[in-house]
């Protein structure tokens, strides 16, 4: 039916929608206060962009992307995340010439086909950040403060840092072949997912919800770093400690694209079992190389917008109350339609939301609607009120009501609402 949503979509009602403008305007001011600029990448791009960078062996590129071709014969994608966009967009428009590091962040829809799952769909929302030009582990400390930051601007407590390190190329490229000398005995006994993924990328495996206690006991990786990353890593954990954010390591934090190097990271609500990461992370110092440019470090983070309202959502206190209509217009009659139009006008003007009936209702029927769209004030207008130049105006949350002159309407409902 053409009024089904296509599975895996979802609207976003008036009601919720000022909840997630709330939460976006939080991570924008975050974002703000740490020097980062707003980019904003189409939603779809060459195809060859996510197989380069996101990884022909990973799940996303082989089961998940929305993948077409154009009428011009060419293969598009819709974007499945936002690393790859932001890093394509650094080349083309030579932000390598800037002063360095370029800080990034994004707000926008991504796509995937897979499952729907509460909090999960196949259009979802992410927010993220991109730090391109700058090495130095002092900036994988920023970033997890940045994120840290949002969230206690969100009223989120109790969160926990897990903190890992896949190496370089090199160390990693050792460990690759130790970790599949441990598992190639255990395939009999490892799940579907697992033993497909272990010819694609072994790392895979230890990311397994359900072979965890293999994981468990598999080589660690930061046991055979290179003395450079393991330099990276204990420096990283010494900044986060003098910023006073406490962290654990977790051996089995990988993550499942191919252009991480060194840091990974996670944020997650301990309370939430394996629905509660909040935000995924980390460096991808070979990405703009990848791409054809030089090479270049980088760092982020990106989360989903929709699992992070829902954490929200199960204490309301934390969002902030539904919006409310500063005044509603409620005519006696239609004639008086031109008077509240201008009304309507000079209200807005002073920055009040103000709203009137279009549909000729009854008294009654216009004060129902007002109360239903939570309006503070009410101003009725009528014959008398307008022969004396003033309205009666009902205030809809303490009770009673007052005549306020027509010209004074806007300073008083300012005053009255302590309107900003």
């Amino acid at each position: 039916m053409l009024t089904n949503l296509p599975r895996g979509t979802n609207d976003i009602l008036p009601g919720e929608t000022e909840r997630w403008q709330w939460v976006e305007e939080q991570f924008r001011v975050a974002c703000r206060l740490y020097g980062y600029r707003e980019i904003r990448t189409p939603v779809f791009e060459h195809t060859e962009l996510f197989q380069r960078t996101v990884g022909e062996s990973t799940d996303i590129v082989q089961k998940e992307m929305y993948t077409f071709t154009d009428r011009g014969g060419k293969s598009l994608t819709l974007r499945p995340e936002g690393t790859a966009g932001a890093a394509r967009a650094y080349l083309e428009h030579s932000f390598y010439a800037e002063p360095q590091p370029v800080k990034l962040f994004y707000l926008g829809p991504m796509f995937r086909f897979e499952r729907p799952q509460s909090g999960r769909y196949r259009q979802f929302h992410q927010y993220g950040v991109e730090v391109f030009g700058a090495a130095d582990p002092a900036v994988d400390a920023e970033v997890i403060a940045l994120a840290r930051h949002f969230f206690q601007r969100l009223g989120l407590q109790g969160l926990q840092v897990h903190l890992n390190s896949i190496g370089c190329p090199t160390c990693r490229a050792e460990y690759r072949q130790l970790l599949a000398g441990y598992y190639q005995p255990l395939l009999p006994q490892l799940c579907e997912d697992c033993r497909g993924r272990f010819d694609r990328n072994v790392l895979r495996l230890l990311d397994c919800k359900v072979d965890v206690e293999y994981a468990r006991t598999a080589p660690k990786l930061t046991d055979h770093l290179c003395a450079d990353c393991q330099k990276h890593l204990e420096t990283l954990g010494g900044y986060l400690r003098e910023l006073g954010i406490a962290y654990e390591l977790n051996p089995q934090l990988v993550r499942g694209l191919d252009y991480y190097t060194r840091t990974v990271f996670e944020i997650i609500d301990p309370t939430l079992g394996t629905q509660g990461t909040l935000i995924g992370g980390g460096r991808y110092d070979g990405l703009v190389e990848e791409l054809g440019g030089k090479p270049t470090p980088g760092i982020g983070f990106a989360g989903g917008l929709e699992r992070l309202l829902l954490i929200l959502e199960k204490d309301p206190q934390r969002l902030p109350p539904a919006t409310r209509l500063d005044v509603f217009l409620a005519l006696l009659g239609s004639k008086f339609v031109p008077e509240g139009l201008r009304l309507l006008g000079r209200l807005r003007q002073a920055g009040l939301s103000a709203d009137m009936d279009f549909l000729g209702r009854s008294l009654k029927g216009q004060l129902r609607y007002a109360s239903k769209n939570q309006a503070r004030f009410v101003a009725l207008l009528g014959e008398e009120e307008l022969s004396r130049g003033v309205v009666a105006l009902k205030d809809m949350e303490q009770g009673g009501q007052v005549e306020v002159s027509i010209e004074r309407l806007e300073k008083t409902l300012l005053e009255r609402s302590n309107h900003r």
